[in-house]
């Protein structure tokens, strides 16, 4: 297939780019009183306005047909028909088999996993209601959840997100990181007795979520016994050999498929971690949401589409306007990790230099960073509005809010609202160029009636299937990480020759001049 640069629909998108150009959103504006009406979209609940992009309605109807060029509707029914969409590693990627309700999935994996949710909620319920307990038969009240990359992101993510104040029972408490005040400060503010440890690694020999699991492992024979790690300790893994080994009996095991990426793998066992506080329903309310999204995805034309246009919104900044950077802004602080978790879904998913052939890309996944507002209208936000570097924003805000101050709600949306009305259209400045703000900045705002289960389901799902959008326009596999892969070989490499007598390895001047400065500061008394 030839590169999707090459297509009429593409030269067609160059030459509307350079017509349009000179426009900015304030023309746009004040050339269409309907512009908001023609370029926000709605699905029960969540409101997609493209309204402040540079683009309008011609160019949105050129990004479908780009799309239709990509083969995007055929390759998204061999996503959900099982096929092995993975072409790079010859697997599904049939994630939406994990929250399907009604067979929208095929591949016959959804008995399976239906059979394992069941399986999955008779344990939540156990734990929750003290029927699941401890060597000291306490009721668990604190579960550490141990993972990293897509095995922490997305629980911690909803765990946070969904929880009600402290609430939560029990409560739920996250290490990733190698480095050891992570877990050492972690574990000084749990009791062993009354704390469950999950461990959630797919292939369970990742660096670093064994190192966890290994101290925590130690903490509890320290305190419990050896026989206290097959009552507090429960394993979720493709490898359920490995899990055993460690001493987590097959009872406490639950499995992670071949055809399950880690950075999709939230309605999986992964979920676990989220919803042991939160409670089953929940959960499953959340996986709910996310099939109601599926649905949509594949039902609806493109045009009305959300995971499609917001993934070809971001595509033509990226692509066509050249920004290789975007600010997700939840207005939110529930969210607040949800930009963390969107780095790794876009990034990891998409930022990638060749396509399926081999052959380079013009552009893939922008830079993706942010917070929740209005926190960061007092950091980075002064470079958005005055930078020489445009930055596309996306916003995020909540009608119903979580809490009993509504006038703080009023508050906190009426900032979201500001910040992209002066993004847009900035301001002069009264000839002061000091503070003179350019405008024409563009941005997105999703805006939903409430946080609930359902709600962050479809904000999930529709962030997942808009970086396959993207996938496909630009004709990259969305579903492998060998950048990853590459830096986990090279540190295993160099664990060794820290305690090495000599340095062994072939190393450039730099690693091995850093190496031995380490190794002088480390050991020195």
């Amino acid at each position: 297939m030839a590169p999707i640069t090459e297509t009429p629909e593409w030269k067609m998108l160059l030459a509307h780019r350079d017509e349009i150009e000179p426009l900015t959103l304030s023309d746009h504006f004040n050339a269409d009183a309907g512009r908001f009406e023609t370029l926000s979209f709605e699905v029960d609940g969540l409101v997609l306005d493209l309204s402040k992009n540079r683009l309008n309605a011609k160019t949105v109807e050129l990004l479908v047909a780009l799309a239709d060029a990509a083969g995007l509707e055929a390759r998204r029914d061999s996503l959900f028909a099982g096929d092995n969409i993975n072409e790079t590693e010859a697997r599904q990627a049939l994630h939406p088999a994990l929250r399907d309700r009604s067979e929208l999935t095929g591949g016959g994996v959804s008995a399976n996993a239906a059979q394992e949710a069941a399986r999955q909620k008779a344990f939540v319920d156990a734990v929750r209601d003290g029927q699941e307990s401890g060597a000291t038969s306490q009721k668990f009240t604190d579960v550490l959840s141990i993972g990293i990359g897509g095995s922490h992101l997305g629980p911690m993510m909803v765990a946070r997100a969904l929880r009600h104040g402290d609430q939560a029972d029990p409560a739920v408490h996250f290490v990733a990181n190698m480095d050891g005040i992570d877990i050492s400060e972690t574990l000084g503010k749990l009791d062993p007795a009354t704390t469950m440890v999950v461990v959630i690694s797919k292939t369970f020999t990742t660096a670093e979520t064994v190192k966890n699991a290994e101290t925590a492992r130690d903490w509890i024979t320290k305190n419990l016994g050896a026989d206290g790690v097959a009552s507090h300790f429960v394993g979720v893994s493709a490898d359920i050999g490995a899990v055993e080994r460690f001493g987590i009996p097959a009872a406490r095991t639950f499995p992670i498929w071949d055809w399950v990426g880690g950075r999709y793998s939230l309605w999986s066992a992964v979920g676990l971690s989220a919803a042991l506080p939160l409670g089953w329903t929940a959960f499953d309310e959340m996986n709910n949401g996310a099939h109601a999204m599926d649905q949509h995805f594949t039902q609806q034309p493109s045009s009305r589409n959300l995971p499609v246009l917001l993934g070809l919104a971001d595509l033509w900044n990226v692509s066509f306007l050249g920004y290789d950077a975007r600010a997700v802004l939840p207005y939110d602080h529930r969210l607040t990790d949800l930009p963390a978790y969107l780095q790794q879904l876009e990034m990891e998913s998409n930022g990638k230099g060749v396509d399926l052939d081999g052959r380079p890309v013009p552009a893939s996944s922008p830079v993706v960073f942010g917070g929740p507002g209005t926190i960061t209208q007092h950091s980075f936000h002064q470079m958005l509005h005055q930078g020489p570097q445009p930055v596309p924003a996306e916003f995020i805000g909540i009608a119903r809010t979580g809490h009993d101050l509504p006038d703080r709600q009023d508050a906190l949306i009426a900032n979201m609202l500001a910040q992209a009305e002066a993004l847009a259209f900035g301001a002069d400045g009264n000839g002061d160029p000091h503070r003179a703000c350019p405008g024409n900045r563009p941005s997105t705002t999703i805006l939903m009636d409430g946080l609930t289960p359902d709600r962050l389901g479809k904000l999930v799902s529709l962030y997942e299937h808009k970086v396959f959008v993207q996938g496909v326009v630009w004709g990259i596999n969305s579903f492998d990480q060998f950048g990853v892969e590459l830096g986990k070989r090279l540190a295993a490499r160099l664990t060794g020759d820290m305690t090495a007598a000599e340095i062994s390895q072939n190393y450039d001047a730099s690693t091995v001049g850093l190496l031995r400065r380490y190794r002088a500061w480390r050991d020195k008394e």
